[in-house]
């Protein structure tokens, strides 16, 4: 993520060693792993006579997509995702300690945590109650990186400008919370509509996307009880559609001082925690999971490139060709051998902390490989 709104400088991509490059057949790397953009729209070449842009399977092999970010490794990523739960059912705090712990880079519940400045608009509630909770919660020792704002403009209304300009100020911005959504979208007859309800997550998704960030939005849930958690959103099912992903805190009685978290997203397996509630420090703990966090097989080809990597060697670069000439074992082409690794970048970045970028210089098709643990 960059300090300015730019895009990422497209470079081309990968494929048999010394090919060159033609305007037909030109691929696309986004270098930067935080410019999430929706490469598909905006890289693919507009055949002549065509109004719609497409992309061939073998086009999108030859591209290296950036990966999406975590924030909570397993639990959150970069993206816009929905925090739904009944009023006064302790949203707000869990909030607040999610708020702090990514400030901080402090694990929450055993989930690794990557640190980053944080900008919560907790529009329910004033500065002096902000004082008192966050005291409680975590004594008097401040975040310098966690900001807040009480008041904020709505989705048509400012909203936009008002992220953008603490994106440009703040370019380390992991996270965004947003509690609660009602206090940002625009009345009227046209509220509670499916195409409403998707719009204003769309436009918010969009921002989260374009900077590489995670966009949290605090919702409520509807009174009817449901067989699906997720269908008790409150509005139409346009919010999830166009989110990447929700949370859904319940309680059996209001009383009770354990809840139940269900979660669902585009980036992480489904999951049902219970978490307990601390009255005396206003913090959730967490009790158990209900499911095992499923986690990606290992690849061969994956586990034999990140072997060249370690504390001595952090970094290496060259040719597909120069690569697999490390790697004797690996009997397969060069451009076979960049389509796995573009696959497979994500779980690179995610199981081995190497950032993997692919482009194309004068002498031919070039591959780098860093080690990256240490930024996380």
């Amino acid at each position: 993520m960059t300090a300015k709104r730019t895009e990422a400088v497209p470079v081309s991509s990968v494929g048999a060693d010394g090919e060159q490059p033609d305007a037909k057949s030109d691929k696309k790397i986004i270098p930067n792993e935080k410019a999430q953009i929706n490469l598909q729209a905006r890289n693919c070449p507009e055949k002549s006579g065509q109004r719609l842009k497409v992309i061939s399977m073998a086009e999108l092999y030859d591209t290296a997509y950036p990966p999406r970010m975590p924030v909570v490794d397993g639990l959150l990523f970069a993206g816009t995702y929905l925090f739904v739960g009944a009023p006064k059912v302790g949203k707000s705090f869990l909030m607040g300690q999610l708020a702090y712990h990514v400030a901080m880079g402090i694990p929450l519940w055993g989930y690794p945590v990557h640190k980053g400045t944080v900008l919560y608009l907790a529009l329910e509630d004033d500065y002096a109650r902000l004082q008192r909770r966050l005291s409680r919660m975590f004594g008097v020792e401040g975040a310098d990186n966690l900001f807040f704002a009480t008041q904020a403009g709505t989705v048509n209304g400012g909203l936009g400008e008002e992220l953008e300009e603490f994106v440009e100020k703040h370019p380390d911005a992991r996270l965004v919370i947003i509690d609660t959504l009602q206090k940002v979208r625009e009345a009227g007859g046209e509220s509670c509509s499916y195409s409403s309800d998707y719009e204003i997550v769309a436009r918010l998704k969009a921002f989260s996307d374009r900077h590489g960030i995670c966009l949290l939005v605090v919702h409520h849930t509807r009174k009817l009880e449901a067989g699906d958690s997720f269908d008790m959103i409150s509005g139409t099912n346009g919010l999830l559609g166009a989110a990447d992903g929700a949370f859904i805190m319940q309680k059996r009685k209001r009383t009770d001082n354990t809840a139940v978290l269900d979660v669902v997203g585009r980036d992480q397996p489904d999951q049902e925690l219970t978490i307990e509630f601390d009255r005396e420090h206003l913090v959730w703990n967490f009790r158990r999971a209900e499911t095992e966090l499923w986690k990606q097989p290992p690849d061969g080809v994956l586990e034999m490139v990140a072997g060249l990597l370690d504390a001595e060697t952090r970094e290496w670069s060259g040719s597909p060709s120069e690569l697999l000439q490390r790697l004797p074992q690996l009997n397969i082409p060069p451009n076979v051998l960049t389509r796995r690794l573009n696959v497979g970048a994500e779980q690179l970045y995610a199981d081995y902390g190497i950032r993997y970028e692919s482009g194309r210089t004068h002498s031919g098709r070039t591959i780098r490989l860093a080690l990256i643990q240490a930024e996380a």
